[in-house]
């Protein structure tokens, strides 16, 4: 599993578009988010750095943890 921190997640439609930024990706992702903690659990078959990529070009950028 990937744990990431997402500083710029701070509302439902940073959530949201982090979700869908993931599931572009990897339709069968598991995707989970904490918007207090401000971190993204993923299950995935794609490799972690593209999913940290695709999130940074959705103006998400972020950091595993």
């Amino acid at each position: 599993m990937l744990t990431l921190k997402v500083k710029d997640m701070s509302c439902g439609h940073c959530v949201a578009t982090v979700t869908k930024t993931v599931k572009g990706l990897d339709p069968a992702a598991e995707v989970g988010t904490d918007l207090t903690a401000r971190t993204v659990q993923v299950e995935s078959s794609v490799d972690a750095a593209a999913i940290v990529a695709a999130l940074d070009d959705a103006g998400y950028p972020s950091v595993r943890i």
